[in-house]
């Protein structure tokens, strides 16, 4: 019998391109994979295009396609994690709609697959979007790399082959708040990493922001590392050392000349609107591993299904 392979492609406001990179997927199994089975699987995130219409009519058009809607969005990391454990296959390969995932790695990632890697990992070394945000985000896993206790996977998105025994490993975790990137790193096999370059979008605008990369930073900070918690520890002691000598100073200062030594209104503002920041940064700090605990607590769905096509009932 022969081996299948899913494939999940996370949408929201991909009308431009649910076509092109289902014809671009069928391509690549028809040419180099044609002893495959495959499932092509769209989760949808409450797009507000037409990109629902595009993907039932694929649907309609081919049975090998399979759909969730969303009843809302559910963020950039639930709904493709959840995608993947809709699989059905033998393997599964998650990629992006937007052609920035290059859908001429399916074959090697396969190829490696086949080898024994149980996970296959595409990793971005170069990027045709914007410099900028790719030297931020070196900048970011550097950092990130140097304070957590998991080793940290640079420059990957979520891109790449999975093992179905790997998959498994996912659906037992239960996890309300999954990072995918950080999972992989943790809790994943021995993997192979295969580089690319990331291109630039085929077409649409991207719907991420700073607030949705900032969700990604603080989720990965909060969730696998313990720098926020000790450098406010470390700071507190630090500021502590610090005006504790000052005011050791000041007092030596005052008795030794007490009548021309004037203290001034100046030292004490500062100290106190110096101390006052650096609290409220601190108190941020704690508040998003608060924030992170509150979510995992609560065990909420990790999203909540509006619509299947395809899928069979016993599925």
């Amino acid at each position: 019998m022969a081996k299948k392979i899913s494939v999940v492609i996370p949408t929201y406001n991909e009308q431009d391109n649910v076509e092109a990179i289902y014809a671009a997927v069928t391509e690549q199994f028809e040419k180099n994979l044609n002893k495959y089975g495959y499932e092509i699987i769209f989760i949808d995130n409450c797009s507000k295009d037409a990109t629902r219409e595009k993907i039932s009519g694929v649907c309609e058009k081919d049975k090998n396609v399979k759909a969730i809607f969303n009843a809302k969005n559910f963020g950039p990391f639930n709904s493709p994690y959840y995608g993947l454990l809709q699989m059905t296959g033998d393997c599964v390969i998650m990629l992006c709609a937007d052609f920035q995932d290059p859908v001429e790695l399916i074959p090697v990632f396969v190829a490696e697959w086949e080898a024994g890697r149980k996970i296959v990992a595409g990793i971005k070394t170069a990027s045709k979007e914007n410099g900028f945000m790719y030297y931020l985000r070196t900048k970011y896993y550097d950092f990130v790399k140097k304070f957590s206790e998991v080793e940290q996977i640079e420059h990957f998105t979520g891109f790449g082959l999975y093992d179905r025994s790997f998959i498994e490993v996912l659906r037992k975790l239960d996890d309300p708040t999954p990072f995918l990137r950080g999972i992989v790193a943790e809790l994943g096999f021995e993997r192979k990493e295969i580089p690319y370059t990331q291109a630039k979008r085929r077409a649409g605008k991207t719907s991420t922001n700073w607030y949705t990369l900032y969700d990604a930073a603080m989720l990965s900070i909060t969730s696998y590392t313990k720098i926020g918690l000790r450098s406010a520890t470390l700071a507190g002691f630090i500021m502590a050392l610090i005006f504790s000598l000052a005011g050791l100073v000041y007092l030596i200062y005052k008795l030794c000349f007490w009548n021309s030594f004037q203290l001034g209104l100046a030292p004490m503002l500062i100290g106190v609107f110096f101390l006052g920041a650096v609290q409220l940064f601190f108190i941020g700090i704690m508040g998003e591993y608060i924030l992170s605990i509150n979510t995992r607590m609560k065990k909420r769905p990790l999203v909540i299904e509006e619509k299947r096509i395809n899928f069979s009932k016993k599925h």
